[in-house]
């Protein structure tokens, strides 16, 4: 299996704590997440984040229905979390998600380990770019957000 990494780092302007109160509502990542992706949070909320937590999704990656399931693996509040598939379009993702307050506002880390279905070549012809794409979005949208 051909792991990849992905990371990425953004200065937010607000503060720690509100930062993190707005990862912490699994509702959140649909404002986060590119339009052609249709994404939908299935589990019934309020979603309780701590260890074991398991959120289901649903979504449309090229025109394809997929589900998918994350646990939250580790559960640190205000300092960092960690979700993972358990199932979904992936063979492999962890994704640690990190915060720490900083002068003018907030860092935002991500650190992603994935692995894609059909190995590398489905990797670099087009996962690759998915990811990088997802997290531009991410990235822009939490500026819009908290701008």
């Amino acid at each position: 299996m051909h792991v990849s990494d992905f990371s990425t780092r953004q200065l937010v302007a607000a503060p720690l704590d509100e930062v993190f109160e707005f990862f912490s509502d699994a509702r959140n990542l649909g404002r986060l997440t590119p339009p052609w992706l249709s994404f939908e949070v299935l589990t019934p909320g309020p979603i309780e984040m701590s260890p074991g937590a398991l959120i289901d999704y649903r979504l449309r990656w090229r025109g394809v229905p997929i589900r998918w399931r994350t646990e939250i693996e580790v559960w640190e509040p205000t300092r960092r979390f960690v979700d993972r598939q358990i199932h979904g379009p992936y063979r492999l993702w962890r994704h640690e998600h990190l915060f720490e307050e900083h002068r003018g506002g907030t860092m935002v880390e991500d650190k992603v380990e994935y692995a894609a279905i059909g190995g590398r070549l489905a990797h670099r012809l087009v996962v690759n770019r998915d990811v990088e794409t997802i997290f531009n979005y991410r990235h822009e949208a939490l500026n819009r957000i908290f701008s």
